[in-house]
């Protein structure tokens, strides 16, 4: 029996490797670094939110769902790179742009948490954030969130509402 759950093992390695290899060409350094920046944003911002008492569920599923809709532009991204000749220049320029908004969501929670940043990194962080501004380009929209979220912020205005009131009354 060893040796079947071993083949299923080696049979489920192999087919996770082909996928990832249609997928994203394979796997790299950048898309490797892509990976561990999405799960450290992941479990920084998750973090974050449980030290301001923000933690959501609903809100931490959307966030999932954002970080695998990355791995699709990758996709698609590197597909395109298959017609215009296996360049990987698609692919590169998308893994790239999404490496800098990692590290910056990452920074951005660290800050949250109450990490202190080196000034450096602080100013960069502004000088990119001032940058790059949604009303200028349609594609950045910061507030591109499902009803879900909406709903909670709504919850959660409200909530902080009753309790002014109720400490007003007190």
């Amino acid at each position: 029996m060893g040796n079947l759950g071993e083949q299923i093992i080696k049979g489920t390695a192999a087919a996770v490797g082909v996928v990832v290899g249609f997928l994203f060409g394979g796997t790299n350094t950048m898309v490797t670094l892509l990976l561990v920046l999405i799960i450290v944003d992941w479990a920084t911002g998750l973090t974050a939110a449980w030290v301001r008492g923000e933690l959501r569920s609903r809100v931490g599923y959307f966030g999932i769902v954002r970080k695998a809709a990355i791995f699709v532009v990758v996709a698609i991204a590197h597909l395109v790179d298959q017609v215009l000749g296996d360049l990987h220049m698609f692919r590169d320029a998308v893994i790239f742009f999404y490496l800098a908004n990692e590290l910056l969501s990452v920074v951005e929670n660290m800050g949250k948490m109450g990490v202190p940043m080196p000034p450096i990194i602080r100013d960069a962080v502004h000088i990119f954030q001032s940058r790059t501004k949604p009303e200028e380009n349609p594609i950045l929209i910061p507030d591109a969130q499902p009803e879900i979220v909406k709903e909670d912020k709504a919850e959660e205005a409200a909530a902080e509402a009753q309790a002014a009131e109720d400490n007003k009354t007190a």
